[in-house]
This record gives C-alpha cells, sequence and structure tokens, in this order.
C-alpha cells in the first residue's frame, strides 16, 4: 500500500506505460529541463534519463506532470486522507493519540513515524559536484535543486513534532559559494523554516538543516502542503504514503528519512548570507540575485539505487501547477471551516498565482435589507489576507454567493463578467499601501515590498459588459491597438515604460485625463495598458498572466474620473491598470532557441520523443 521509495513508484510508471526512459546522453545544462518542460506541456509521460552528462545518477522528470498520473501514485490512500481531513480534527491532540481513530481510519496510525537505527541512505556517500547539475534556464546562477524536501527543527523544542519539512529553493553551484561546501537555500516570506532561523538568531548559535531529495512521493507532496499549525509533513506523508515514515538519525544530525534517495546534512549560520540567484521562476520572470542564507555541507548521503528527482518552473501552467490542482482538491472543501463565510478560493494559476485570488463570500450582516453594498465581504477578504499563504495574494477579487449561488469560481471568465457586472469604482476599491509582497513578485517598490489591492462587488447587475469597441472612441497620441479580452476587459498598448513615477506615470495621467465620464471607453470598467494588446489578447492566459503580474497596484491602478474623499481612492469612470513591463521589474523567461532545436531533434523519427512532443 502506497510506495516506500522512489525506486518503486518510477518501475510501476514504467511498467504501467506511463514513463519513459532516455538513454542517450543529456546535458543537465538547459537541455534536461527543456526535455521535461515540452513533455508536460503535452501532458506527457514522466521521464527517466539514464545518461545525465557529468553524473553517475539516474534523474527523472515530470513524474507529477499531469493530476490524473499524480492521482494514481497516491490511489491506494487518497480515500482514507479524504476521511481524516473530512473529520477537521485538531492536528496536536491527533499525533498525541492516533490509535483512537483507528476503528474507522486505520491509517491514522502512518501519523507517528518509526525509528530505526539502520537504513539504505546511510550506505554511501557522495559530493554535490557528482549530483545531476540541473540548470533550467539561460540565465540561472547555476545548478539548482528543484525538488527539495529541507528538514528543519526547533531549537528550543527538538523533535519532528516541531519540526518543518518546507519545498525552498536550493542552490548546489554557482556564484560565490564554496564548491563542494556551501550552497544556498532561499525561502520566501511566510514559511515554517523562518520561525527556526528566528529562534537560532535569537539563541546565537547555528541550527542543523537537512535537505531530502527523493524517496517516497509522499513526502514531495507534503513538503508543499499548507498544513494546519501542530500538524508535521512527516505526518502528512505518512498518511499519504500509506505507511510510518521510518527514520534514522545519525549521531549529530537531524532525523532523515531512511529511504530517501539523498540527503544533503549541513548547518545553517542564522548570520551568513551569500548572494543566491538568479533563477527562472514560477511567474515566469527570473527571480533575481538576492542575498539568502547558506547552508554548509557536512555530508552528501546517498542510497545504492539512487534516483534523483527534478522538475523545472516557468510561466504557469507548468509542473507544479499539478501540486495545486492536487492539494486543492484534498483541502478545498476545509475552506469554510477555516474561513468563516468564505465559499472558495481560487489562486490563479495562470496569474502566477499569489498575484491573483478569487473568492466567494457571503454577506449575512443584514439580511433583512436588501444588498447593496460590500459589508461582511470586507471582514472576510481580511480574514483571507492573514489566513497562511493566502496572505501573499496581491489583487483579491471577492464576490457574494447571495448574488449566484451558481457561479463556479474556477470558471475565470464568467467570475470576471459577475463582478465588472456589479463593482462600483466608487465605493469597491480598497488599498493596502505599503505592506508584503511575495518574495518572486518584482513589481511592488522592494523585495518583499509592495501593495495589495481588495476588489469587493456585490448586488444587483449595473451594467452591461461590451463585446465590440465603439467607433468613436479616440486614443490619446502614443495608445494604440485597442482589443477586448473578454467582455468588459479593454487592452490597450501603450507608450514603453522607460522613466518609472509609481502612481504619477504622466502617459496613464493623460490616458485617463483625456477622457469625459460620458465617453464611451467607460462602458469598459477595467482597461488594461499593456505592451502588446496583441499578444495579451490572444489567450486567457496571456493577459492574466500580464495584467496581474507585471502591476503593483498601489501604484499602477489609475482611473478615468479619479478622485479621493477621506483617504479614500476610487473613479467614476473605469478603472485603468499600468500593467506594462517597467525598469525595476525582473526579465521575463525565454526559452533558448538552440536548445528548443536539440528537443525537436529527440523527437523525429526513432528517437525518444517521437509521438509524445
Amino acid at each position: 500500500m502506497g510506495y516506500r521509495t522512489l525506486k518503486q513508484a518510477v518501475d510501476e510508471l514504467e511498467s504501467s506505460g506511463q514513463l519513459i526512459r532516455i538513454t542517450q546522453p543529456i546535458e543537465p545544462n538547459l537541455l534536461a529541463g527543456a526535455i521535461q518542460r515540452r513533455v508536460y506541456q503535452h501532458q506527457g509521460p514522466a521521464i527517466l534519463f539514464t545518461n545525465l552528462s557529468g553524473s553517475r545518477f539516474p534523474a527523472v522528470a515530470n513524474l507529477f506532470g499531469t493530476l490524473a498520473r499524480t492521482r494514481y501514485l497516491f490511489r491506494d490512500t487518497l480515500q482514507q486522507v479524504e476521511t481524516l481531513i473530512k473529520l477537521k480534527l485538531d492536528p496536536k491532540s491527533l499525533l498525541k493519540s492516533p490509535a483512537s481513530l483507528l476503528a474507522g481510519v486505520p491509517a491514522a496510525l502512518h501519523l507517528l513515524p518509526k525509528k530505526v537505527k539502520s537504513a539504505p541512505i546511510l550506505w554511501n556517500q557522495t559530493t554535490l559536484g557528482e549530483l545531476p547539475q540541473i540548470k533550467s534556464w539561460p540565465d540561472d546562477g547555476g545548478a539548482f535543486i528543484t525538488l527539495p524536501q529541507v528538514y528543519s527543527e526547533s531549537s528550543r523544542q527538538p523533535g519532528f513534532r516541531s519540526s518543518n519539512l518546507g519545498m525552498y529553493r536550493v542552490q548546489i553551484a554557482g556564484n560565490e559559494y564554496i564548491q563542494n561546501q556551501e550552497i544556498g537555500l532561499h525561502y520566501q516570506i511566510h514559511r515554517g523554516i523562518g520561525v527556526h532561523h528566528r529562534e537560532a538568531l535569537e539563541l546565537g548559535k547555528p541550527f542543523l538543516v537537512n535537505i531530502f531529495v527523493g524517496g517516497p512521493p509522499s513526502l514531495t507532496i507534503a513538503a508543499v502542503m499548507p498544513l494546519p499549525e501542530g500538524m508535521p509533513e512527516l505526518s502528512f506523508a505518512g498518511l499519504l504514503g500509506g505507511h510510518r515514515i521510518p527514520l534514522v538519525q545519525p549521531s549529530g544530525l537531524l532525523p532523515m528519512p531512511a529511504e530517501a534517495d539523498f540527503v544533503i546534512c549541513g548547518t545553517i549560520d542564522p548570520k551568513q548570507q551569500k548572494p543566491e540567484g538568479p533563477f527562472g521562476d514560477h511567474l515566469g520572470y527570473y527571480s533575481l540575485a538576492h542575498d539568502f542564507p547558506i547552508v554548509n555541507v557536512e555530508r552528501v548521503y546517498h542510497r545504492p539505487d539512487a534516483i534523483w528527482p527534478f522538475t523545472t518552473v516557468g510561466r504557469p501552467p507548468q509542473e507544479d501547477t499539478s501540486f495545486g490542482e492536487f492539494i486543492h482538491e484534498l483541502t478545498g472543501a476545509l475552506i469554510p471551516d477555516v474561513l468563516p463565510g468564505i465559499k472558495a478560493v481560487h489562486a490563479v494559476d495562470a496569474a502566477g498565482v499569489h498575484p491573483l485570488l478569487l473568492a466567494i463570500g457571503s454577506e449575512r450582516y443584514t439580511p433583512y435589507s436588501e444588498l447593496e453594498r460590500p459589508q461582511e465581504l470586507l471582514t472576510q477578504a481580511n480574514a483571507i489576507l492573514g489566513q497562511g499563504q493566502l496572505s501573499l495574494a496581491k489583487y483579491l477579487l471577492i464576490v457574494a454567493e447571495n448574488d449566484d449561488p451558481n457561479l463556479d469560481i474556477n470558471q475565470i471568465p464568467a467570475f470576471f463578467q459577475h463582478l465588472l457586472e456589479r463593482v462600483d469604482w466608487q465605493r469597491d476599491l480598497h488599498f493596502q499601501t505599503a505592506t508584503t509582497m511575495d518574495t518572486l513578485d518584482y513589481s511592488g517598490h522592494g523585495l518583499n515590498q509592495g501593495s495589495k489591492a481588495v476588489i469587493a462587488a456585490v448586488g444587483a447587475k449595473r451594467r452591461n459588459l461590451p463585446t465590440t469597441i465603439p467607433e468613436n472612441i479616440t486614443l490619446p497620441r502614443g495608445f494604440t491597438k485597442p482589443t477586448i479580452a473578454i467582455p468588459g476587459v479593454l487592452l490597450v498598448q501603450g507608450p514603453s515604460c522607460n522613466n518609472y513615477h509609481p502612481g504619477e506615470d504622466p502617459h496613464l495621467l493623460r490616458f485617463c485625463k483625456k477622457f469625459e465620464p460620458d465617453n464611451p471607453i467607460n462602458h469598459f470598467p477595467l482597461i488594461l495598458i499593456v505592451d502588446d494588446s496583441q499578444f495579451c489578447a490572444a489567450t486567457l492566459n496571456n493577459w492574466l498572466w500580464v495584467g496581474f503580474t507585471r502591476s503593483n497596484p498601489a501604484a499602477d491602478i489609475y482611473g478615468i474620473g479619479s478622485f479621493t474623499t477621506a483617504k479614500h481612492w476610487g473613479c467614476s469612470g473605469s478603472l485603468v491598470i499600468d500593467s506594462r513591463s517597467k525598469p525595476h521589474h525582473a526579465p521575463a523567461l525565454i526559452d533558448d532557441p538552440e536548445i528548443e532545436k536539440q528537443v525537436d531533434q529527440l523527437a523525429t523519427h526513432g528517437g525518444p520523443l517521437q509521438g509524445i512532443i
């Protein structure tokens, strides 16, 4: 029941026709990652690379490349996991007495890891330089581990119950790192390891960290799972994997999974940092080089039949999209319990996840009167922005279930239509002007710094959304190619932004002043000013990506007929978002044409990718 090793999962996928082997030499520098991305785009199989140049270890990619394959990997345990989740038990009490649930949910016993004295992971050691040196994008700062499971414990309360297992980016070569001795550990804000780092700083001493790679597939999912406080990721991995996770703990080190494929053991000096990055990341841009903690590596263990799992990330959708879909399936039903009044949330993958969050709430404050303006929705919006990873949302769009109980939050055009038919820009915009922002989002005014906007719309439909552009619209000089994205959303190509003036861009101010309140352009409640309106209009994903990854709400939202009253900002006409590339933005990811030709060659007659891409 469940896979105890990565090799078991790889063998099963191969025997069931869900994995292919590539036996010819493949460069880990750009080519392996490009192959994975192309196969993912075609919803293809997992890929086992048996001959990666420069390394003796085989590597597997696209393991979670489809939601169906991810479900397949956990087919034996999903029902019991869902049962336990639905019970909504307190994690701390559950861990104290899992046996009390055995009659109804036998899998509860799997929540507790078990200690073992010997393990395959301890049988061999290697060096960082002998690991697969995967570099995914041309301007990446070096080789990275892209599916790491970073394990740390509280310095004040050691033990797995106060542990954290997170998927934080790990750079194993390049930059200023001492070869085979140092690696970079990049973790973003609101991550569990940050608590352990803070404790170490307060105690004035280094803290241990282990980086697991591979092992049971359930460990990988656990490392990205947004678990409730008090539920260790190792416990969830046991539950999802269908067995207690065996842990071995050499003297002086943290525990490690006995069946892991690789474990890097090291120490973090909480006061020491070095530049990490750049790295092509999941917003579709490079995250730039910044100072992050370093791990002083002491040992690198591997099991005898070790396989190196990896993925690449980039503009969504990518393989990590499957993680999000799978996690939502498991936890989506809990949203009303975690956030009372909220019926559903949807972090929009095409917009980079954190930049755009949709939500359906409910209005219950004044059931005796007609629903005319957001009330409880604003309370619920604040609750969302105070909840775990949801707190990283940059644009939060929330509507009331009362107005349309059948509205499907996963149907993005329908959600926008519902909101734009009802929104009142004089009332329904709410800003946090100087707050934190996702570490990977460079639209703000500094690392982890930016703003947020809540758009809350309720009540009866107040307008019909245009689907054609009126002939009598004349755009200001420099603004061209008006195009409709979806009903009510107009894309306009604007002048390049060469000098950035937050909130006071002369081109945007000139655009908004051009139009009087009765101008027909105001029939479009939302206008995006972009660099290439034709590109944005080509697909739904294009304008969602450009519109919400290239704008910082407080600095880049303008409006026709704008005003400020008692510190509240609004506009009587269209809302205008400046979604052009700015000088301080990180560069977008671009495939290397020569590498893409090599991928194409692998798909020719007789090649390993023939018929797949």
